[in-house]
């Protein structure tokens, strides 16, 4: 890692330090206190809206708006950096969420999920906001359902834990060497220009990433964030 790059991290380690413990208490009681009244609903179906858009939420799948990343990962692309001539990948996919708002100005998007619950969740939100003629839904583990293919735009919204995903839910949250993987695999996937934008929080351990990618000699900055009672998300813009 340059110097340059070891600085930058260090001071995005600012950004993605853990929130002071009283807050990251109150927001333990509060989580604790949705799922008693029934508000953490994973396994049942839902309807979500953001940004406009309705999605409907299959049991197992990432929820946009109550685990506030997809709500808000969407909000940056709508409107955003998206132009009409680009093909842009949807890493993660979940609902579908980041597809179908990107697919409101790019040509073209590639979701991918490996939960298949996922994949057809997102293909169902795709016919639900008329946006499956350039939406295509794929299933598999990070970029090998794109092997060969370069696109303008990579969006990702990773699983934050590092640690072995329980079930398909869980792999939403926990994982193993993503970071790496991810890193490693990002450049051959990217168009001359291109970049991805990565959705990371103090939930976990978002410095594994900006790690990775200075690892690889990417380069990244914050291009926004938002603040909740026990959490910090910030969204970072990757180039080569």
């Amino acid at each position: 890692m340059s110097a340059a790059a070891a600085g930058a991290t260090t001071v995005y380690a600012r950004t993605l330090a853990r929130l002071p413990l009283a807050r990251r208490l109150l927001g333990r009681v509060l989580h604790l206190g949705y799922r008693a009244i029934g508000a953490h609903r994973y396994d049942e179906y839902r309807m979500e809206s953001v940004c406009g858009a309705h999605f409907a939420v299959l049991p197992t799948v990432f929820n946009p708006r109550s685990t506030r990343t997809g709500a808000f990962l969407a909000s940056q692309i709508d409107p955003g950096p998206v132009r009409s001539d680009w093909d842009v990948l949807d890493m993660g996919t979940g609902s579908g969420v980041g597809a179908v708002i990107a697919a409101r100005h790019a040509r073209r998007v590639v979701a991918i999920d490996i939960n298949p619950a996922a994949v057809r969740c997102a293909r169902i939100n795709a016919q639900i906001n008329q946006s499956e003629d350039r939406v295509e839904v794929r299933a598999g583990d990070l970029f090998e359902p794109v092997a060969g293919e370069r696109f303008h735009l990579v969006l990702f919204n990773p699983p934050f834990l590092h640690a072995q995903p329980r079930n398909p839910r869980d792999a939403a949250w926990r994982a193993t060497e993503v970071a790496g993987r991810f890193a490693a695999g990002l450049g051959a996937h990217l168009l001359p220009g291109g970049m991805a934008l990565v959705v990371l929080s103090t939930f976990g351990d978002g410095l594994q990433f900006l790690r990775q990618l200075d690892h690889q000699r990417f380069r990244w900055e914050a291009v926004a964030g938002r603040g909740f009672i026990n959490e910090r998300l910030t969204l970072f813009q990757v180039t080569v």
